[in-house]
C-alpha cells in the first residue's frame, strides 16, 4: 500500500516535471475584461488593497494556496513560502497534514511560525477522513500543530477516485462536517482541489456553519492528471487522463458560489496565474485570491525567487485596480466586468 509521505514526494516531483494542467478546460477569466478607466482619480501609490480577516491584517488579498508537507523537501519549501508571506503580508495554507497526524515526527515539515509569526495561516485536512476515523481531536491536532488561524477541509472526490488506494467512502459526511464545525475553536474553510464547487454545495456548506469557501476551480492543475502519472496500471492511467477536462471553471464556480451564499468570505483559486486574473476574481466577489503550482519550482530554490514571483503578481493586482480607478478592495469589487465574446456587461449579485 502507498504511504502518505511517498505519495507527497510523488506529487511534488510530478507537478514540477510533468504537464499536469487541465486539458480542454480553462479558468474562464480569459473571457472577462475589467472596465478600463482612462482617467483615474486615484494615484497609483494611493491604491491600498489591504484587509482584515479573522483578526489578522493582510497587505494584499492574496493566499499562497496549500501545496505540500510531510516530506523532508516539503519542510524547506514551506519555510520559503512562509517567509515570503510574512514579508509581503499575505496569507498561506499548508498541505494536507494527514501525514503528520499519522506520524508526529513529520510535524516539523509543516511548522512555519518561526519565520512567519504574524501571517494568516491555514491548517489542512481532507474532509473525507471524517469517514476514516478522524474527528474533532484530529482537527484540533492539525490546528495546534502549526498554530493555525483556521482549518481547511479539502474536497477531492475525483482525485481519490482515480488514485491508487484512494478513499472511496464519501457518503454521510454532511452531519460529520456540521459537528466538526460546531466543535472547532477556529473557523473552518472548505475548498476543492481543482474541480470547483457548485452553487448548491456552497449554499449547504454555509448552512453547516462553514466560515469560508475556496472554490479551487478547473483551469489550473488537474489532480486527475497528477494521479495519471502515478498510475502503473494502463487502464487506470487512461481513465485518469480522460478526466483532464473535468470540473467547473474557476470563474464560473466563483460566480455560482457568490450567488448562492451570503456574507461569507469566498476564496478564488484554480489556475490564477496573474494579478489581473486576481483583480477579475475580486470584481466577481472573491475575498482572497489563491495560487500554488506556478510558484512551486521557485520554492524549491530559495525565498528570493518566491518573493520575486509573488511581488510581480501583487504589482499586477495593484496596477489593475489603479487602471479601474479603484483605490481599495471595496471599489475593486464594484468594477464592471464585460464578456469579451458577447460584448455584454456581466450582471453581478
Amino acid at each position: 500500500m502507498d504511504s502518505t509521505p511517498h505519495r507527497k514526494s510523488d506529487h511534488i516531483r510530478i507537478v514540477l516535471e510533468e504537464d499536469v494542467l487541465g486539458k480542454g478546460v480553462s479558468t474562464g477569466f480569459e473571457r472577462l475584461m475589467l472596465e478600463h478607466c482612462a482617467l483615474p482619480e486615484v494615484d497609483l501609490d494611493g491604491v491600498d488593497l489591504g484587509l482584515n480577516l479573522w483578526g489578522k491584517s493582510l497587505a494584499y488579498p492574496w493566499l499562497i494556496s496549500s501545496m505540500t508537507g510531510g516530506t523532508p523537501e516539503a519542510k524547506q519549501i514551506n519555510l520559503f513560502l512562509a517567509e515570503v508571506a510574512q514579508t509581503l503580508g499575505i496569507a498561506m495554507g499548508l498541505g494536507s497534514q494527514r501525514a503528520a497526524i499519522e506520524n508526529p515526527d513529520l510535524a516539523a515539515t509543516y511548522q512555519v511560525r518561526s519565520v512567519a509569526p504574524d501571517i494568516l495561516l491555514f491548517a489542512n485536512l481532507g474532509l473525507v477522513q471524517l469517514n476514516y476515523g478522524y474527528g474533532l481531536a484530529e482537527a484540533q491536532r492539525a490546528v495546534a500543530m502549526i498554530e493555525a488561524d483556521a482549518l481547511i477541509l479539502h474536497l477531492n472526490p475525483l482525485q481519490e477516485a482515480v488514485q491508487p488506494d484512494g478513499d472511496r467512502r464519501w457518503s454521510g459526511l454532511w452531519p460529520k462536517l456540521e459537528t466538526l464545525v460546531q466543535g472547532l475553536e477556529v473557523p473552518v474553510i472548505v475548498k476543492e482541489v481543482g474541480n470547483g464547487i457548485s452553487g448548491p454545495v456552497a449554499k449547504r456548506l454555509q448552512e453547516c456553519g462553514v466560515k469560508a469557501i475556496d472554490v479551487a476551480g478547473a483551469g489550473g492543475t488537474s489532480w486527475s492528471e497528477v494521479e495519471a502519472h502515478r498510475q502503473t496500471d494502463r487502464q487506470a492511467k487512461e481513465v485518469a487522463h480522460n478526466f483532464a477536462d473535468w470540473g467547473l471553471p474557476t470563474a464560473l464556480s466563483l460566480q455560482q458560489v457568490v450567488q448562492n451564499t451570503e456574507q461569507i468570505p469566498i476564496f478564488a483559486s484554480g489556475g490564477i496565474r496573474s494579478g489581473i486574473d486576481g483583480a477579475k476574481a475580486i470584481a466577481l466577489g472573491a475575498t482572497l485570491v489563491g495560487s500554488a503550482a506556478p510558484v512551486l519550482a521557485e520554492a524549491t530554490v530559495n525565498a528570493q525567487r518566491v518573493y520575486d514571483h509573488y511581488q510581480a503578481r501583487l504589482r499586477e493586482l495593484k496596477i489593475a485596480a489603479f487602471c479601474c480607478d479603484a483605490a481599495n478592495l471595496t471599489q475593486l469589487a464594484q468594477v464592471p466586468l464585460w464578456d469579451r465574446q458577447s460584448g455584454q456587461r456581466l450582471t453581478k449579485p
